[in-house]
């Protein structure tokens, strides 16, 4: 079971992210966040099987951690959604989607919901950044539109552009869509 040793609260701008251990991936491993210590960022998106948003921005997921990989981001995609309200949200349905997708990130298992209510997500596809301090740098929406050929702002870009580059976010908030979080 995933526990986020902060999580009486949910983050604030500006706020470290406590350490988490236990959250099973679809490779098998288990993640804590000492397993991205190298990292210059991080980038949480919390994801969901069976909501038509997330299924939407694979492509932008995966491009992403390509694109940046080399400059020391890491996309966490994390799956917190009960299996047992909805069977596709299964750790087995994890990993078929992940192996089916070709995930170049880690998909994890937030399986008592604890990240979810530390970061404050409230719908699958909701999108926070973390700084190399690992403090909340951005929380949003990865872009404007589920269509990418209607995307007019690149919102997760442009923070990671301007947390790389040394400076503050400039737009460290923007209004997250998707399918609805259903926290138990």
């Amino acid at each position: 079971m995933a526990k986020a040793i902060e999580g009486a609260r949910s983050l604030e701008l500006g706020d470290r992210v406590g350490p988490f251990v236990g959250m099973l991936g679809t490779n098998g491993r288990w993640y804590a966040l000492s397993d991205f210590r190298d990292k210059a960022a991080l980038v949480f998106i919390f994801d969901s099987n069976r909501c038509p948003t997330a299924k939407a921005y694979v492509p932008r997921m995966i491009r992403l951690q390509d694109e940046y990989a080399d400059r020391g981001v890491e996309l966490i995609a994390v799956n917190s959604t009960d299996p047992h309200l909805y069977a596709e949200e299964s750790y087995e349905a994890m990993v078929a989607r992940a192996r089916e997708s070709h995930f170049n990130f880690p998909y994890l298992k937030d399986a008592d919901q604890s990240l979810a209510r530390t970061f404050g997500a409230t719908c699958t596809f909701h999108v926070f950044v973390l700084d190399r301090e690992r403090r909340l740098r951005y929380r949003g929406r990865f872009d404007n539109s589920r269509n990418p050929e209607r995307v007019t702002s690149n919102d997760l870009r442009a923070a990671l552009d301007d947390l790389l580059a040394g400076g503050p976010v400039r737009v460290p908030e923007t209004d997250a869509f998707g399918c609805s979080l259903d926290l138990i």
